[in-house]
C-alpha cells in the first residue's frame, strides 16, 4: 500500500462488485475512501478490515432509494467529512422485474438516474473543497443498443424488458444529464468535471441475488466476462486522467462515445433537478 494521501474518494455501492474493487484500488493507492453503502463489506477482506480500523476507510449506511434514509446519511457525511475529491456514483444494478421505490418511481430510474444527481447536489460544497472536483457516474454501453427512448415513461414504464428496458434507459438518462450539466457555465466556473463511464462487461453476479440479466447471458458472463477489478480500473483511469478528458463525455473502453437521443438531455436534467428541489431539498 502506498503512503496515505489527504485526498478523499466517495464511492457508492462500495461493498460489492465493481464498487468493492474500486474501493480496494483506491485504498491500495493510498486514498481515503468514504463508502456509502447499504449492505456489509465481505468478512474475508483483510484490506477492508485494516483500513476500517485505521479510519482510512469510513462507511456510511443508507438505502439510496429511500429519500429519508439518504437525506439523513448525506447530512451525516456533510457534518463529519471535510472534503471529497472524487465522487464515484457507482451504485446500481439490474432488477429481474418491474419494481418501484418508496417515491413511486421505477427502481432503475430512481437509483441510477435521480439518486446520482441528488448525491452530487448535496455534496457539491464538499466536492468544491477538494482538489480533483471530479464526478464519475457509472453508466453502461447497453444504452447504445436502445432503438427508442421516451423520457416520459422512465418513472412508470408501460412494459418491462431485462437489460435493454428500464436498465438501459436509466443509464442513458444518467449520461444525458451528465453531459448537459457539464456544459453549464456555473459548473464550468467551479472547475467541476463530470463524466459517465461504461465499466464494460464484468462478472458481478452473486448467487444470493436475483438480477435482470437475461438467462442466455448468464453462462457467457460466468465463462468469459472479466473480474470486476477490470471495470473498477476503467472508472479509476478516467478519474485520474480527468485533465485529458473532455467534461461531460460518455466513455466506452476509455474512449469518448457519442450518445443517442441528445435532444432530450436538457429535459432530463430539468426533470431530475425538479425532483431534487421539490421532493428532497425542500
Amino acid at each position: 500500500m502506498k503512503n496515505a494521501k489527504k485526498e478523499v474518494a466517495l464511492i457508492t455501492g462500495a461493498s460489492h462488485g465493481i464498487g468493492l474493487e474500486l474501493t480496494r484500488k483506491m485504498l491500495t493507492e493510498g486514498w481515503q475512501v468514504i463508502a456509502l453503502i447499504r449492505s456489509n463489506f465481505p468478512k474475508d477482506a483483510p484490506l477492508i478490515k485494516e483500513n476500517l480500523e485505521r479510519k482510512q476507510l469510513r462507511e456510511y449506511r443508507a438505502d439510496l432509494v429511500d429519500f429519508s434514509s439518504l437525506k439523513k446519511t448525506l447530512n451525516d457525511i456533510k457534518a463529519k467529512e471535510e472534503r471529497v475529491d472524487i465522487l464515484f456514483n457507482n451504485a446500481g444494478g439490474s432488477f429481474p422485474e418491474l419494481k418501484f421505490s418508496k417515491q413511486n418511481r421505477e427502481m432503475h430510474y430512481e437509483l441510477q438516474t435521480i439518486v446520482p444527481y441528488i448525491i452530487f447536489m448535496e455534496l457539491r460544497p464538499t466536492l468544491l473543497k477538494g482538489t480533483y472536483k471530479t464526478v464519475i457516474n457509472t453508466s453502461s454501453a447497453a444504452l447504445l443498443a436502445l432503438r427508442q427512448f421516451n423520457p416520459e415513461s422512465l418513472a412508470h414504464p408501460p412494459v418491462f424488458k431485462k437489460l435493454l428496458g428500464p436498465y438501459a434507459a436509466s443509464k442513458l438518462a444518467l449520461s444525458l444529464w451528465t453531459q448537459e450539466l457539464a456544459s453549464q457555465e456555473e459548473i464550468k466556473s467551479m472547475g467541476i468535471k463530470l463524466y459517465s463511464v461504461d465499466p464494460g462487461g464484468n462478472n458481478t453476479m452473486r448467487k444470493e441475488k436475483k438480477s435482470g440479466i437475461p438467462f442466455y447471458l448468464k453462462p457467457i458472463i460466468k465463462l468469459f466476462f472479466p473480474h470486476p477489478s477490470k471495470g473498477a480500473t476503467r472508472l479509476y483511469e478516467i478519474a485520474m486522467n480527468r485533465d485529458q478528458k473532455p467534461s461531460g463525455h460518455f466513455f466506452v473502453k476509455g474512449k469518448s462515445a457519442p450518445l443517442k437521443f441528445t435532444e432530450h438531455k436538457s429535459g432530463i436534467l430539468a426533470k431530475v433537478r425538479s425532483i431534487y428541489e421539490q421532493e428532497f431539498y425542500k
